[in-house]
C-alpha cells in the first residue's frame, strides 16, 4: 500500500510514474517512486530549517518561512527548468544573500531576473544582487537558462542566509565561515544538507566551487566526510562584479571553459 504523502501543483501534470493502486483500486501518489528532480529539490526546500545554535550576533533567514510567495516562485522556477531526471553537475556557493535566494528561494537569483529572464514574476518583493547579474550574464552566453539548468544545479552548504549584526545595530550579509564558532555551529548541517544534494541525482566526481576561501572550507567537509571527488575553484560572481568589472568577460570566459571541461 502507499500512501498519499505529497501535495498536488496546479503548476505540474501528474506524472503517472507516481501512481499506485490503494486498496480501495483509487490511483494514489507513490512519493518514493520516479520523483523529477524538481520534486527532490521543492521537497528540500519545504523540509529546509535551521533550529540549532548560533553565535551572538548571527541570524538566519528562511524565506520559505517568512514568505509564502517564495515558495510559490521557487516551485514555478524548478519545474520549470529541473522537471526531469536528468543528472547535473553541481556549483557549490557559500551561503545565500538576503536580496538573492533569501528572498526568491532560487541560488544566484534576485527578483529582477526571475522575472526578466526566467518569466516568473514576484509580487511582493523587489531585489537586485550582484551576484546575480554576473551569473545571468553567464547563463547567456552559456546559451540560455533552458541549456544551463538542464546541466547544472546551484546551491551551497548552508543554504539559507546569513546576516550579522553590526555595532550600529544594522544587518548585513554574513558568510557561514565569517567567525569559526559559526562554521563549528553550522558545519553538521552543512555536511547534511550536502549529502541531500546530492541523492538527489548529481554527479559528484567533481564539482565546481565558487570563492577561494570556500574551497578551504568545503575541503575540509569533504575531508571528513568524503562527499565529493575533485573541486574546481572559480571566483565568486560577488568578488568578479564588484572588484574585477573591467575584466568581467575573461571571468565568463573562464567559467564557460571550466564548465565545459575544457
Amino acid at each position: 500500500m502507499c500512501k498519499n504523502t505529497l501535495n498536488s501543483f496546479k503548476t505540474k501534470p501528474l506524472n503517472r510514474a507516481y501512481l499506485c493502486k490503494s486498496t480501495a483500486g483509487k490511483p494514489v501518489i507513490n512519493p518514493y517512486m520516479a520523483q523529477t528532480f524538481a520534486d527532490k529539490v521543492i521537497a528540500f526546500n519545504k523540509a529546509l530549517n535551521y533550529s540549532g545554535p548560533l553565535p551572538r550576533g548571527f541570524h538566519v533567514l528562511n524565506p520559505f518561512l517568512e514568505n509564502p510567495e517564495t515558495m510559490e516562485v521557487m516551485q514555478q522556477f524548478y519545474f520549470k527548468y529541473y522537471n526531469d531526471s536528468n543528472k547535473r553537475k553541481f556549483i557549490v556557493g557559500i551561503n545565500p544573500s538576503r536580496h538573492g535566494a533569501g528572498v526568491t528561494g532560487v541560488p544566484f537569483t534576485d527578483t529582477k531576473r526571475l522575472e526578466s529572464v526566467c518569466s516568473i514574476k514576484m509580487h511582493t518583493a523587489h531585489t537586485h544582487e550582484i551576484s546575480s547579474v554576473f551569473m545571468y550574464d553567464l547563463i547567456a552566453e552559456f546559451g540560455g537558462p533552458g541549456k544551463f539548468f538542464k546541466e547544472f544545479y546551484i546551491n551551497s552548504p548552508f543554504p539559507l542566509a546569513i546576516v550579522r549584526q553590526t555595532k550600529d545595530g544594522q544587518w548585513i550579509n554574513a558568510n557561514y565561515y565569517d567567525d569559526p564558532a559559526l562554521f563549528r555551529a553550522v558545519k553538521d548541517f552543512m555536511i547534511t544538507s550536502l549529502q541531500k544534494h546530492i541523492s538527489m541525482g548529481l554527479d559528484t566526481s567533481q564539482v565546481f566551487v565558487l570563492g577561494k576561501k570556500n574551497t578551504q572550507f568545503i575541503e575540509k567537509l569533504n575531508k571528513e566526510a568524503k562527499l565529493f571527488g575533485t573541486l574546481t575553484t572559480l571566483e565568486h560572481p560577488r568578488y568578479i562584479q564588484q572588484y574585477k568589472s573591467k575584466e568581467k568577460q575573461n571571468y565568463i570566459d573562464k567559467y564557460i571553459l571550466t564548465l565545459n571541461g575544457l
